[in-house]
Order: structure tokens, then C-alpha cells, then sequence
């Protein structure tokens, strides 16, 4: 009888330690994340709480739900701004993904030369933002080396006066900078997309009489749409939130877009009482578009899965 109670004991002191252990094993991640939980929340949740609070309250500290937002609607060029942004982030995102689409596909070919190719088109990457600037400045300046190289080549007669860009030509001058800046990480991020590609579905696909366009459309592009939706999600949260490559090449107010505003505010007329209360504000609401920009794509994306699906 004591015999068996000391067996009986021992197997509920092992299955006691053997949920211990399971416990301990469920809390072992947690810990282990606890350190990017506090750098968060240190970095990032409080600033974005303490921004937050700057959006409600006035300039003498009390609570305001809308006066803000008026100071924000009523700003210099914010109307603008938000045009300006608009059709970067739409323009840019398009030709930007179907020119990374093009070289992605082009390089995943395997051809002659295709690694020089893939070299060439990844330099733009390894530039930083700031030599991107300086690069492109000296040459869209009346004697720099664009207008050179295109009166050399007879292209054109005269300097073109490229820093006195305007409005939608401004606008359009940012994009294809951007556009030869980002291209190749989008291109990346495809080319990572292409190698799920099996060489055996095309080969299935010419048996069964497929010509190249619907091998790409019915079997590249559905392989790719986790890859597709990653870049465009990226791009279109960057493509919003430019304002670094303007200020640098064409400088503030030139070409106003909304995160361009808040530097603005922030950095050049910091000492007006009401800069500081508008340069807040401006960041919550491209935070909102932002996140309503990404969630109306992701719903729209899968609305398309589904009706897909059904067909």
C-alpha cells in the first residue's frame, strides 16, 4: 500500500512539473519580447499619446475638439498639400510598381547580362536620401549636367530652367525622382515573389495551350499577390509621407505636401504659438489617411480574392 502511494505521488509530483514546465515554456516569449514591448512604449506610445493630447488642447492647455483641425484647414497651402500628396502617392505607386513589375520579371529571365542589369538597377538603393538630393540638384540647376548631357545629345537648344517647377510640373519632378530612388526595392521585393514561380506550372500551362500573356495573368500574378500587396502597401504609406526629397531639392513651400507642412511648422516657424498646435495636427490626420489608405486597399484586395474566388 505505501508502495503504491509512493508511486501515486510521484506521478502527480512529475505531471505537476511537467505543467510547470508547459507554463513556464508559454511565458518564455513573452519575456523575451518584454524589451521590445518597453522600447515601444517608451519610444513610441508615449509620443504618440503626448501628440495626441497636443491635438486636443489649445495653446493655453484646455480641451478642443475642433479648433485644431480649424487652424489646420485654414493654414498656408493645406489645400494644396493635400492635392499635392494625393497625386504623388497615386502616380507615383502605379509607375513605380509596374516598372519594378518590368524589370522583375525581365531579370527573373536569367539572360545574358541579367546580373549586370540587376546591379545597375539596385545602385539607386545603395544612396542615401541626402546624396539622392545633391545628385539630382546639380543636375536639375540651369548648367547642370541634365541640361549638358541633353544639349550634347541636340536634344534640346537652350537650358531648361528645371528649379522653377511648379505646381503639377513640380509635383511630376518629385515623382520621377522618387521613382528612380524606390524602384529597385520594389523590384526586390518581387523578384523574391517570382521565386515561388515553379518552372513545371509553365511548362504544364504551354502543354495545355497557354500563350505567355495568360501564363503571366493567371499564374505570375496570383503567386506574386502576397508580394504585390506587400509593396504596394509600403510604397503608398512612404508615397504619403514624402516630403524629404521636395524640401532638399526644391526646398519649403516650393511643393507642398502634407508631412512637408509639418516639418514646416515644426522646423521653420517654431516660434509662432500656434505652429506647434498645427504641425500636430497635421501629423495625426496623415496617420488617419494613412491607415485608412492601407485598410481601404487590404479590404479591397481581398473583395477582389473573394469575387475571384466565386467566378
Amino acid at each position: 500500500m505505501n508502495s503504491k502511494d509512493n508511486i501515486q505521488s510521484t506521478n502527480d509530483s512529475s505531471e505537476a512539473a511537467h505543467k510547470k514546465a508547459i507554463i513556464s515554456k508559454k511565458i518564455i516569449p513573452y519575456l523575451l519580447l518584454l524589451p521590445v514591448f518597453f522600447y515601444y512604449a517608451v519610444f513610441w506610445l508615449f509620443p504618440v499619446l503626448s501628440g495626441m493630447k497636443e491635438v486636443f488642447t489649445d495653446i493655453n492647455g484646455e480641451f478642443t475638439l475642433f479648433s485644431n483641425f480649424k487652424l489646420m484647414l485654414e493654414s498656408d497651402l493645406f489645400g494644396e498639400a493635400v492635392f499635392n500628396t494625393a497625386t504623388f502617392a497615386a502616380v507615383s505607386v502605379v509607375l513605380q510598381y509596374f516598372l519594378a513589375l518590368m524589370l522583375a520579371v525581365l531579370l527573373s529571365m536569367k539572360f545574358r547580362g541579367s546580373k549586370l542589369l540587376m546591379f545597375v538597377s539596385m545602385i539607386p538603393m545603395a544612396i542615401t536620401p541626402t546624396a539622392v538630393a545633391i545628385i539630382w540638384k546639380t543636375g536639375l540647376v540651369r548648367d547642370g549636367w541634365i541640361n549638358s548631357f541633353l544639349m550634347q545629345l541636340s536634344i534640346i537648344d537652350k537650358p531648361i530652367v528645371f528649379m522653377n517647377s511648379e505646381g503639377l510640373a513640380a509635383v511630376f519632378l518629385i515623382i520621377l525622382i522618387d521613382t528612380w530612388t524606390v524602384t529597385p526595392s520594389v523590384m526586390i521585393i518581387l523578384i523574391a515573389g517570382l521565386q515561388g514561380v515553379q518552372k513545371e506550372l509553365k511548362e504544364a500551362a504551354y502543354l495545355f495551350g497557354a500563350n505567355k500573356w495568360r501564363i503571366f495573368k493567371d499564374i505570375i500574378i496570383p503567386i506574386l499577390k502576397p508580394s504585390i500587396t506587400t509593396s504596394i502597401i509600403m510604397r503608398l504609406i512612404a508615397a504619403i509621407q514624402v516630403w524629404a526629397i521636395a524640401v532638399m531639392v526644391l526646398g519649403y513651400s516650393k511643393v507642398p505636401f502634407l508631412v512637408e507642412r509639418i516639418a514646416f511648422y515644426a522646423d521653420v516657424v517654431p516660434g509662432v504659438d500656434t505652429s506647434s498646435k498645427i504641425a500636430f495636427t497635421l501629423s495625426f490626420t496623415t496617420t488617419l489617411i494613412v491607415l485608412a489608405a492601407t485598410v481601404f486597399y487590404l479590404m479591397a484586395s481581398k473583395k477582389r480574392t473573394f469575387s475571384g474566388g466565386e467566378k
